[in-house]
């Protein structure tokens, strides 16, 4: 039974939205930083408008958004934001900080924006247990393991080419927040990494081992509940 629409829903559906639309602000903000190579100042950033990303669905479906404002499409709106913040700018950065091999930036930045616009294309972006069904366009992820460790010229479009591909197949990718059977531990992990992640922003991305060893394994861990699905089939 759906509620009544009364002026203060409309009110908080407004905000939600607004909320949501300051993701380009902050996508702004990154694209500038990525300009002047404040790495740092990017990731920071980014990393608001991820929170922004990870609130504002929450918030829409507590004020019933859809119902409360049916002529505003929050889904679209938000895909617009995530385009510019997980993959535009991240591939952008990746061109500008040198991380291809030398002559090949932009056939890597580009391959990395064509491949997302596919996935963001896509109907069945999500399996019934809310895995992802190919790699989900996380570039910004993607871009701060690169330039945490360095990683060499030749591994950055091997992993570009690899993960692209990967985009198109049925391999299925853990979405945090979403997937009931290891939510607990997922939430746990992200807390942790987060804090790393932090940690390795205000250390110039030249963190301690630890900190390293810490962000390694929490890659670790959705890698391989993500491997475990695709092998497994359907969480029940």
């Amino acid at each position: 039974m759906s509620r009544a629409v009364t002026s203060e829903r409309r009110v908080a559906a407004i905000a939600v939205h607004a909320l949501t639309a300051t993701g380009v602000v902050w996508a702004f903000l990154a694209l500038v930083a990525a300009a002047q190579a404040n790495w740092e100042a990017m990731f920071i950033w980014l990393g608001v408008a991820l929170f922004v990303d990870g609130i504002d669905g929450p918030l829409a479906r507590k004020v019933g958004i859809s119902d409360a404002l049916p002529e505003w499409n929050g889904e679209i709106l938000d895909l617009v934001v995530d385009y510019l913040t997980y993959v535009f700018i991240p591939a952008y950065a990746a061109m500008a900080a040198g991380l291809f091999p030398d002559g090949l930036g932009v056939f890597g930045a580009a391959l990395i924006c064509l491949t997302a616009a596919g996935f963001f294309a896509k109907r069945d972006q999500k399996s019934a247990d809310n895995y992802f069904v190919g790699f989900p366009a996380v570039w910004n992820l993607v871009l701060f393991y690169w330039m945490l460790f360095d990683v060499a010229p030749e591994v950055v479009l091997a992993t570009t080419v690899a993960l692209g591909v990967m985009t198109f197949l049925p391999i299925h990718f853990v979405h945090p927040m979403r997937v009931v059977r290891f939510r607990p531990a997922s939430l746990v992990i992200v807390g942790i990494s987060t804090a790393l992640a932090i940690i390795a922003i205000v250390q110039n991305l030249a963190p301690a081992d630890w900190v390293k060893a810490g962000l390694a394994l929490a890659l670790v861990y959705l890698i391989g509940i993500s491997l475990w699905r695709t092998f497994r089939g359907l969480d029940s």
